[in-house]
């Protein structure tokens, strides 16, 4: 398999890439890791007339926890963020849900910045990102903006990005203290898609009682989706089995996941519905 032939840019600056885009737009395609878009390429369902490759950008791969927040540039490879102590420490959840992207050659080539704007809606740091309330900075010759993870997923491998943007940082809030995490999917092979998943944030007081819950579901739509209805039904009360019964059948009312020949609709939403119930459990038994 072969690529259709594309004019090859290498910029050096954040300056040099946007002007590229700003004069090229729709034709360009911006490549970082190249782990989703090069077999696009391969088997020629990605066309563009150019590629601008920002590995050779500076300043896009720092990873910092500083002030509240958690800051990754977009080159962040998958592995440097799986081995961080920084995010380990302070946000365990994107610890657990990029140890379960692909195989360990994908996820030392692969981008955090590329694995949003790829914007799968069964890849797992964007349903890890929506928990967590993140923000994405893009910038083009325009100036620079701020997204939330509601408004930058549109639909299946879409995003709200304007041809001449490129996402250069993901900004995420610390979790408060006592808050427990889990990332729970379910796939038939070790590195296929997952079939479904849920990223749960539990904060804890004192009494053992949820003063917030933030659950995202991932393969449950076109898009990563969180489940208001199911946060709020865990809201004030204890850590229990019956909580994370309720909460999970709430996180699925309405849902209608893609079926196809690995699982129906139906066995889907059961599915995400198990794996959301496990996760809160999961949680609740984690060390806060």
């Amino acid at each position: 398999m072969k690529p259709p032939p594309f004019e090859y840019h290498d910029p050096r600056s954040v300056e040099e890439t946007i002007a590229l885009l700003a004069e090229h737009g729709e034709e360009a395609k911006v490549l970082a890791g190249g782990q989703s878009l090069v077999p696009l390429l391969n088997f020629r369902l990605a066309r563009p007339e150019r590629l601008v490759d920002i590995n050779g950008v500076g300043g896009l791969d720092a990873i910092a926890v500083a002030d509240g927040e958690l800051r990754l540039g977009a080159l962040v490879r998958h592995s440097a963020l799986e081995r961080s102590p920084d995010v380990a420490a302070a946000v365990p959840l994107l610890r657990d849900a990029v140890r379960l992207v692909g195989h360990v050659q994908i996820r030392n080539r692969g981008t955090v910045g590329g694995s949003i704007v790829h914007a799968d809606p069964a890849a797992e740091l964007p349903v890890a990102l929506t928990a967590l309330d993140a923000r994405f900075r893009v910038r083009s010759v325009r100036g620079e903006r701020e997204i939330r993870a509601a408004d930058l997923f549109v639909t299946h491998l879409t995003t709200s990005l304007e041809p001449d943007e490129l996402l250069t940082e993901i900004v995420a809030p610390l979790p408060p203290r006592g808050t427990r995490s889990a990332f729970v999917e379910f796939a038939r092979r070790h590195g296929d898609f997952a079939l479904g998943g849920a990223a749960v944030l539990l904060t804890v007081n004192g009494d053992g009682r949820v003063d917030r819950a933030s659950i995202a579901l991932l393969a449950a739509a076109p898009t990563p989706i969180r489940v208001p209805q199911a946060e709020q039904a865990l809201a004030g009360r204890p850590l229990d089995e019956e909580a994370a019964r309720e909460a999970a059948a709430l996180a699925v009312t309405g849902i209608e996941p893609t079926g196809d020949i690995h699982g129906s609709s139906e066995y889907r939403r059961g599915l995400i519905e198990a794996l959301v119930r496990r996760a809160i459990v999961a949680a609740a038994q984690g060390d806060a």
